[in-house]
């Protein structure tokens, strides 16, 4: 099974990520997007000022609601830095760097909602064949990405929500990478990967 964490790095399970943790985060991510308005930077991550758990290289996706709307979605999907500088970046990244929306402003900030999504560690999915890979894969609980190539795109278990069809979130899945939805090749690779996903 490939591990893309380093030898120091053990995935993040719910238990080990508290109300108060989840907290610290929240807040953390707020803070960044409020200090780009101000500064135009993700904010200074203190490390001390944070509980243990949080200092781990971590792998997170930051997604904006603007009523009830997306507002921006930027993440990471290997752990490469802790866990608490990838979600101050990302969450900056998602307020001003989604070329996908305008940046958001200052008047916007109150009706801004925040979710965080803290990665699992990815895994190959086994298939020979595309009936065998929709097979495998397990609506409302994975998140997926499919590489071919240059082509690369992955979707958040999030996206169930609105297209709770395999075959569907696959092919949705295709366009998004840039590829055709009908799109096939005997090198396409896809992995799996769940995620702890708490909000506002």
């Amino acid at each position: 099974m490939t591990r893309l964490w380093g030898t120091e790095a053990m995935p993040f399970i719910d238990n080990q990520l508290g109300q108060i943790q989840k907290g610290q985060l929240l807040q953390l991510a707020r803070r960044s997007i409020e200090h780009g308005v101000l500064k135009g930077a993700p904010v200074t991550v203190v490390d001390k000022e944070f509980h243990n758990e949080l200092l781990r290289p971590g792998a997170a996706f930051v997604t904006l609601h603007k009523q009830k709307n997306l507002r921006g979605c930027v993440g990471t999907l290997n752990a490469h830095q802790p866990l608490i500088r990838d979600v101050a970046d990302n969450a900056f990244a998602a307020a001003f760097r989604d070329t996908r929306f305008p940046q958001v402003s200052g008047d916007e900030l109150s009706e801004i909602h925040i979710e965080i999504s803290v990665l699992t560690p990815r895994e190959p999915i086994t298939f020979s064949c595309q009936s065998e890979l929709l097979e495998a894969i397990e609506p409302h609980i994975d998140g997926i990405v499919i590489e071919d190539g240059y082509y690369r795109s992955t979707f958040l278990p999030s996206v169930w929500e609105q297209l709770p069809d395999r075959k569907e979130f696959l092919q949705h899945l295709k366009l998004k990478a840039g590829m055709g939805k009908d799109y096939w090749s005997e090198s396409i690779k896809a992995f799996r990967y769940r995620t702890i996903s708490f909000g506002e």
